[in-house]
């Protein structure tokens, strides 16, 4: 099989296919660096990243370029209320950002930060004049007119005919359904944050900047582009026209956009009280894992209804499948190998497979993986089976995670201190109980714990009771939880 996708520009699916050999080469928008990110931002990065991640399984060499918008209206306006340089305020918010994708097991792509090119920006914007597709305002602005691009509309599919030629668009925080003249270099306001270039004081606007960072890393054309829903209007339909009409070349074959989230059956938004970043959800005691599973168990077509329910079950489907990974590797079973299992482990790779190749159906291949622990499960429990079908049933396991990336016990408190972090920003009142208990079972280190847990096993074979009971609810005050089974004891953090 091939992998089918959605193509926003075509508007149907289609089979994806790189423009050269087995090399891809994709560009996805990344974060505004003004805030925390937030549950919807994540869903999006979680998407492109399950994607990334396919594509490299598929055999695929993967050339991802992701933007770090670091100027824009929000971001001058806050530096300049915070009374700190936009450079000092982006710092601290693209440095979370990366720490929080981190924990969330997000892959980092090739970063370009606006800031470091704003030079390319204006020699594309000179270019652009001169072919006659952008024209420059007495204060020294720039703007691109719509009118001189015919093809204007279609990857939104929006109807342009009528439109007012020369009205004019000035900021960043657009209404969804303008279609006027954009800005593609704004002049200093007295007192604004400004760069001198070759065409002039100012600043870039935001669509300009996606263009020249995606052809200056990938070139005039490439393979994929990748963002949420929100971005297709305006945002990426005026990249598709300034960067077409800079280089008279198709910008990009396949555009794959991800759907927002609700919450709780809601829109999220700071006044409903439904808005979470992914640390409001850390301090309250829920793991990285658990929202990284539950934000890509939804295919990224479908809308994602996030409820704090579904997350505790994530948490729960999180620990089935880390407590089957255990019992493979650490459970005692006879020698020899069960045809049934080794037609289970290809089933459930085939399954996989062709859940993924079909618009990367994330919830046909979780599917797939939990039919094949239920089953081995029960294999398990009624002694049919062997030592010899671990392999294949272990590597259709660790292909799942390839993509999911949900198994490895290493969440955000070994990534970066949330709980001093949360000091720092005065939300110390915040931190939950679960989180404190997290961070103790992070402080132990795995040969800690193992040393801990045959200490108990000793202390039972000898029928100290009274100590080996001692030892478990020691590791329990420290977010450890030991299992007696007839192979042993199993441990497993909370």
């Amino acid at each position: 099989m091939a992998l089918n996708l959605y193509n926003t520009l075509s508007g149907k699916v289609e089979e994806f296919r790189p423009l050269e050999d087995n090399k891809v080469r994709m560009y996805s928008c990344g974060p505004t660096v003004y805030d925390y990110g937030h549950i919807g931002n994540f869903r999006t990065f979680i998407a492109v990243d399950v994607l990334r991640r396919f594509l490299r399984q598929s055999g695929y060499k993967i050339r991802h370029v992701m933007n770090i918008t670091d100027v824009d209206d929000k971001i001058i306006r806050n530096a300049a209320s915070a009374g700190v340089s936009v450079t000092q305020y982006t710092a601290k918010y693209e440095k979370a950002f990366l720490e929080d994708a981190s924990a969330l097991n997000i892959e980092q792509p090739i970063l370009a930060r606006a800031t470091d090119h704003i030079p390319e920006m204006a020699e594309f914007i000179a270019e652009l004049q001169k072919k006659g597709f952008a024209y420059r305002t007495e204060d020294g602005s720039y703007y691109f007119r719509i009118a001189n691009f015919p093809e204007y509309g279609k990857l939104s599919k929006k109807d342009f005919a009528g439109m007012e030629d020369g009205a004019r668009v000035d900021v960043d925080e657009y209404e969804k359904d303008s279609a006027r003249d954009f800005a593609l270099w704004k002049a200093p306001k007295p007192g604004e944050t400004s760069w001198q270039t070759s065409i002039g004081p100012g600043r870039p606007g935001w669509h300009i900047e996606c263009s020249v960072m995606a052809m200056e890393e990938l070139g005039d054309t490439f393979d994929l582009h990748a963002g949420g829903e929100d971005l297709i209007f305006p945002h990426h339909e005026n990249e598709i026209a300034q960067s077409e009409a800079l280089s008279g070349k198709l910008f990009a074959h396949f555009w794959f956009h991800v759907r927002f989230l609700l919450v709780e059956g809601e829109k999220m938004s700071k006044s409903q009280g439904n808005f979470f970043t992914l640390r409001d959800l850390v301090l309250k005691g829920h793991k990285p894992s658990s929202i990284r599973f539950l934000l890509a168990s939804v295919p990224y077509r479908n809308q994602l209804n996030f409820t704090f329910d579904g997350l505790k079950q994530a948490a729960v489907s999180v620990e089935r499948l880390r407590n089957f990974q255990s019992r493979l590797t650490t459970g005692q079973f006879p020698s020899g190998t069960t045809t049934s299992m080794s037609e289970l482990a290809r089933e459930t790779a085939e399954r996989m497979r062709a859940g993924m190749d079909d618009d990367l159906n994330t919830a046909q291949a979780q599917a797939a993986i939990f039919d094949m622990v239920r089953k081995v499960n029960a294999a398990m429990d009624a002694g049919q089976f062997k030592k010899g079908d671990i392999p294949a049933l272990l590597a259709s396991l660790e292909s799942f995670d390839e993509l999911f990336a949900v198994l490895k016990d290493d969440d955000a408190p070994k990534v970066y201190n949330i709980v001093e972090w949360a000091k720092a920003e005065g939300r110390a009142n915040e931190i939950s109980k679960e989180l404190l208990e997290t961070v103790g079972a992070q402080q132990l280190s795995d040969a800690e714990i193992e040393k801990k847990v045959a200490e108990m096993e000793a202390a039972r074979r000898s029928r100290d009771f009274k100590l080996s009971d001692a030892l478990r609810a020691e590791l329990g005050a420290q977010g450890i939880i030991v299992e007696i089974t007839k192979s042993g004891a199993r441990w497993k953090r909370k």
